[in-house]
Parts: C-alpha cells; structure tokens; sequence
C-alpha cells in the first residue's frame, strides 16, 4: 500500500514541474512578446500634448515659471560630458517643428567631445506646457536666462536650429554676457517677412494647421525643406504631431502652435544679426529655401523669398566675427541630413572660440 501511494506521489510531483515548466515558458513567450506588441500600440496611441508617453533619449527635468500669470513648467535635459569634461556647456535650442528629442546625434557628439549639453523644450514645444498667450523672443530669451541660473551656468555656447536661431539672435542680444559663441544650423528670420507675407489672422491659421493630416505634414516637411532624407527618418514627427490630436488639451496645443507663427512673422531679428558680436558660424543646407509664410505672399514676391544660403553668406560678411558654411545638395534638417559634417563643423568651430 505504502509503494502505491509513495507512485502516486511521483506522479503527482511529476505532473506538478510539468505545470510549472509550461508556465514558465508561457510567461517567457508572453514577456518576449510583450515589447513588441506595446511598440506596435504606442506608435498610434494619442499622446497628451506635453508628449507624455513619448520616451526623450534622455532624463527629462522641469523648470517652474510663470507667464501670463499662469504657472509654466520648461522641460529639459542635462547632459553631462563623457570622460574627461572641458568645463564648457552648450545650449541647444530646437525648431518650431520639432522636439527637443532630435537633437541626439549632435548631444552625442557634444558630450563626447567633453561638453555639457543642456537641450530646453521651449514653452508651448515638446514636453513643456502649452501658453495659449502671444509669444515673445524677448520673453523666451529671459526663460532660457532663468533655465540657466537655475543651472549656475554663468555662460554657454548655443547651438541653434530654425526657429532656435531667431530666439539665439535674441539671447545674444538681451543677455550678450551669457552667450560665448554661436552656432545657426538653417536659422529662419534671415529676412523679414512683412515685407512679403500680408498679416494672417489667426483663425486662418488655426483653420489651416486644424485641417492637415499626416499625409499633407509629411510632405509640407520634406518640400518646404528641400529634405535628402528618406520619408520615414521624419516619420516620428509626422507621428507625434497625429497623435497630439488624440488629447483632449488639443486644442490649446493647436493656438500655442499657431502663436508661434505670428511671433516669427511679427517679431523679426534679421536687423539685429549684424549687431551680434559673438563668434557665430552659420552652417546652411544649399538647398533650403524655407521661408514661413511663403504660401500667403503674393506669388510675385515668393520666388524671391528663402534664399537662406546667400542671405546667411550676405549677413555674415556685415557682422564683426562670423562665417558661412554651405553644404551641398543639403535641406532644412542639416544636422540629421549632413550629420558627421555637422558635428565636425560645429566641434572645429566651438573648440576654436
């Protein structure tokens, strides 16, 4: 009897590690699984519009402030130099079309040469809060001014992109002691564009950018900027902006974007660039030839609108310390078209000031 129950047992344990391997195996599976079906998921899912849910390469941090008498949270990250540090931090002011996030490769390139990168999300882009109020250079440039107390960094060089480089213009010029050099990747505001483009009102606007899908944004991006990318290197930002529309904040998302637009057109700095004293190098994409607001100029004046490259070589030659690099067959995007001449580019230049 005692041999009886003691198989029965056996069978039982036998049975039991059986279950416990199928288990085992199909937690495995469902784990391996998992990513990949989360991945799949998330590429759709909305997003809140302070890009909650859309992972930066780097930690995200938060700066209060307050405008409008509203309260603001700036988002940005920090950096620290690789190995051996210079003792030198560079500031990295993104587009009006991008997020913060797009400046990895050069972060990259920054930080292992020894610099500090610190890469602001201004108000109303990114992970920052949304304002529904009018825009501002000057106010922005003093955000970034208090995003660099906050830091105890007494002063930087500031690597600008787009619209980046209208509010670096700015910086240097309202808190010229903070700004050692630039760099203007295919800055926008080369020109002034109430001398082309009629004022829009802002229902227009809000209409227009309402009304694009992801098929019109994808090809706004690669014509307006002339892209030798592929279509899918600008896929994550095509992707961003369709799922923003998802949120319920949607809205405010859409008049902070549309604000921003009235501050390029309203607020130029192309009479102030020859006033910059800083060493300043442009590095300029041949054929980008964008220029917001071209498709409300009267369509006498838009061919002679954009010519980025002559207006970047015209203005340097006008300023006390300053360059112009032109990349051949090279858009809007230069840093992700042209990356490794880019950062060699921007390194020999930063080292050299």
């Amino acid at each position: 009897m005692s041999a009886l129950r003691a198989l029965a047992r056996d069978d039982r344990e036998d049975t039991m590690d059986a279950l416990l391997r199928l288990s085992a195996l199909l937690l495995a599976t469902q784990i391996s699984l998992t990513p990949a079906l989360a991945q799949g998921a998330d590429d759709a899912a909305p997003l809140g519009i302070g890009l909650e849910g859309f992972a930066y390469p780097h930690p995200v941090r938060f700066l209060d402030l307050t405008r409008d008498g509203e309260r603001q949270r700036l988002a940005y990250m920090d950096v620290p130099a690789e190995g051996q540090a210079n003792g030198r931090t560079a500031l990295l002011l993104h587009g009006r079309n991008f997020p913060a996030s797009y400046w990895q490769p050069v972060i990259q390139a920054l930080t292992k040469a020894g610099y500090r990168a610190v890469v602001p999300d201004q108000l109303g882009f990114g992970k920052s809060a949304k304002p529904v109020g009018p825009y501002s250079f000057d106010t922005m440039a003093a955000d970034t001014v208090a995003l660099l107390d906050a830091l105890g960094l007494a002063r930087v060089d500031v690597v600008a992109h787009s619209m980046g480089g209208m509010l670096a213009v700015r910086l240097a010029r309202n808190a010229p002691d903070r700004v050692n050099s630039l760099v203007l990747e295919a800055p926008i505001g080369l020109e002034d564009y109430r001398f082309t483009v009629p004022p829009v009102p802002n229902a227009t606007l809000l209409r227009l950018e309402g009304e694009a899908t992801a098929e019109s944004y994808r090809r706004q991006l690669m014509t307006n900027y002339a892209l030798s990318l592929p279509a899918s290197a600008i896929e994550p930002f095509v992707s961003l902006r369709e799922r923003v529309k998802g949120s319920g904040e949607y809205p405010r998302w859409l008049q902070s974007f549309v604000n921003s637009y009235q501050a390029i057109w309203g607020q130029p700095v192309v009479h102030e660039i020859p006033l910059i004293r800083q060493p300043t190098l442009f590095v300029m994409g041949e054929n980008d030839h964008n220029a917001p607001g071209k498709p409300f100029a009267p369509e006498a004046l838009r061919a002679g609108m954009g010519r980025n490259a002559e207006h970047a070589r015209a203005l340097a030659a006008r300023m006390p310390n300053a360059r112009a690099e032109v990349l051949p067959g090279i858009g809007h995007l230069v840093h992700m078209e042209a990356t490794d001449r880019f950062n060699a580019l921007t390194l020999d230049f930063l080292n050299g000031h």
